[in-house]
């Protein structure tokens, strides 16, 4: 008999929920974590971000848009180190909640690293460096991604850093160079220039947010200028040297070379998988060139009883993708029919400011496929909800089949579009036409209203616009 049907080694949003999906299922389950509960999202990544993000919205208004709102101060006092404890208090009492689902399903939580014996068997070993050995049918694997760090970059926590040092500081940076425009580096940059920093964006790529669709980048673009962002795009990072007064960071682009100064800079390049030391190879688990691990549509790996999830995979490096890959890898080994995730189809979110929003193909990747397709947009600066929010910035626009209405994708940028996503993926999955959501009646006024209307768009019956 094994101590356990499932061990999972990581507890991040996919560990975690595959874990107490796996308990629901009448599995015995252990979950693994050398450091925490909740993994990065919870800790350092995704919901401390958010509260630094909430905190410096309010932090820019209070600086740049008094007068527009009616108030005004004599001596604004911006307290960065209030943001960064109150962040830490949101992420603690989230993390206390994961604590709390181990114990309502009956989980064992081990604190240690794990590495693989053989399918069935894993190691932990604590802190003190005490062993424990756990036999169990079935391993998944959730351990996470870590940044990637060029060797020539001289990250040291303090004058150069990843983002988890940039999100456990509590002094504001007075100015600073984030080198990659992805959503880790767009969302700091809204963070620090809220409170005043002077923010420099450096892409390789020719423009911020380059995954996403070529006019909410342009759009973008133009709201992190308003915000006094110097980009440089299509410029790469030669070399980065460290002084006693901050840092020299030497790029070259169209224009040449140059040297930009800062006091601190920000490296938000990309990830790689945290499949190092984990006994996979010696498991006989194949991994792809970048060392992701492989999987089929099920998240079993070629080795039966060992399964992976979450940015181990490659797939999307994305907590939400994690959680329902966890969902679907525990319904898989417990026996139930499981469906595929489309990882085209699945929801991306930038909480910038303004937010991005997008699923599906853009307007390139349909033109590349030889695919037709019809626009449907609306400016948020026609609907009333945003006007009367101050916060009127974007669009919101959905790419549809011309001859049968289907949802190929969709692009917000505005306010709160991350929210407003999910009645397009719910429509799209349930294989609900454009014309379905430009006749749902939307309450008003709503932001969703920019939905309505973009696909009223779509069909050329577009009212106010």
């Amino acid at each position: 008999m094994s101590d356990f049907n499932l061990v999972v080694i990581g507890a991040g949003p996919g560990g975690y929920v595959a874990a107490v999906r796996a308990a629901q299922l009448g599995l015995k389950v252990a979950i693994v974590d050398k450091q925490w509960l909740g993994g990065v999202c919870l800790n350092v990544g995704c919901i401390p971000s958010k509260a630094l993000l909430k905190n410096a919205e309010v932090a820019h208004t209070l600086r740049e848009r008094g007068k527009e709102f009616g108030f005004s101060f004599e001596n604004l006092q911006l307290d960065y180190g209030a943001a960064v404890k109150r962040s830490r208090q949101v992420s603690d009492r989230l993390t206390r909640g994961v604590g709390f689902l181990m114990k309502k399903n009956a989980i064992t939580v081990i604190m240690g690293a794990a590495k693989l014996l053989d399918a069935h068997s894993v190691q932990v070993t604590d802190a003190d460096g005490k062993t424990q050995q756990l036999s169990t049918d079935n391993i998944l694997i959730a351990t996470g991604s870590q940044p990637v760090v060029p060797p020539a970059f001289p990250v040291d926590g303090e004058k150069v850093v990843t983002y988890k040092e940039a999100i456990l500081q509590e002094k504001l940076p007075a100015s600073v160079i984030i080198i990659g425009a992805g959503a880790i580096g767009l969302e700091f940059a809204t963070i620090w220039s809220g409170y005043g920093s002077q923010v420099t964006l450096v892409e390789m790529l020719p423009r911020i947010a380059p995954l996403e669709d070529e006019e909410v980048s342009a759009e973008l673009t133009k709201a992190f200028n308003k915000r006094g962002i110097q980009i440089l795009t299509g410029t790469r990072v030669e070399a980065i040297q460290v002084s006693k007064e901050g840092v020299q960071v030497t790029v070259s682009g169209e224009g040449g070379q140059q040297t930009l100064k800062a006091e601190q800079a920000l490296v938000a390049i990309g990830f790689k998988p945290n499949t190092a030391d984990l006994g996979l190879e010696a498991a006989g688990v194949n991994l792809t060139e970048r060392h992701f691990i492989q999987v089929d549509e099920r998240m079993a790996t070629n080795i039966p009883g060992i399964w992976a999830i979450g940015d181990v995979t490659g797939k999307l490096l994305l907590a939400h993708v994690a959680s329902a890959q966890g969902i679907l890898a525990a319904e898989a080994m417990a026996g139930k029919t499981t469906q595929p995730i489309n990882y085209t189809m699945v929801p991306r979110a930038t909480y910038s400011q303004p937010q991005v929003a997008s699923f599906g193909l853009t307007e390139a990747q349909l033109r590349e496929k030889g695919v037709n397709f019809k626009v449907g947009k609306f400016p948020f600066m026609a609907n009333g909800k945003a006007l009367g929010l101050g916060d009127y910035t974007g669009f919101a626009k959905v790419l549809t089949d011309p001859d049968t209405g289907e949802i190929l994708g969709a692009h917000l940028i505005g306010p709160e579009v991350s929210e407003l996503l999910p009645e397009l993926t719910l429509a799209w999955q349930n294989e609900l036409t454009i014309t379905e959501i430009g006749r749902n009646i939307h309450a008003h006024p709503t932001l969703s209203e920019v939905l309505m209307e973009a696909a009223e768009a779509a069909e050329d019956r577009a009212i106010h616009i």
